[in-house]
């Protein structure tokens, strides 16, 4: 069974699939937002494609653990998931989930690599592995 995961932003929502069993992650194309509204028939194919157990939505906290604007928008994102297509939702913590994915695509490729829907998605596939080692 498969399980997808969201790096939500305002302009992109990084994608990514993934498997509980092994634990690892794969990028999907990142979906363009307009002012954190994603265009939802993609996000219906997607679903319908890959058929989730449940979905994972990354949740922006500051450093403090405390929150912030971007993540009331990632909540409300992770409702209407949940409201448009009946999916189950857990979130997850993305502290330094971006800064982290940037340093390490910079290293494999350079700036070529630090496309905004490359970044975007690869924070998915962080947050989707993150969360099953939380469950481990």
């Amino acid at each position: 069974m498969s399980i997808l995961a969201f790096d939500f932003g305002t302009k992109s929502i990084g994608v990514a699939v993934g498997s509980a069993f092994t634990g690892t992650a794969s990028p999907l194309p990142a979906i363009a937002a307009k002012e954190g509204i994603p265009n939802w028939q993609t996000l219906e194919k997607l679903i319908k494609e890959w058929q989730p157990e449940y979905c994972v939505v990354g949740l922006p906290l500051n450093m403090d653990g405390t929150e912030q604007p971007l993540t009331d928008l990632a909540r409300k994102f992770a409702n209407r998931l949940h409201g448009r297509f009946g999916v189950q939702i857990k979130l997850q913590d993305e502290r330094l989930t971006t800064a982290s994915v940037r340093e390490e695509l910079f290293a494999r490729g350079g700036f070529r690599e630090l496309t905004k829907g490359r970044v975007d998605s690869a924070a998915a596939c962080t947050i989707l592995e993150d969360h099953f080692s939380a469950q481990a």
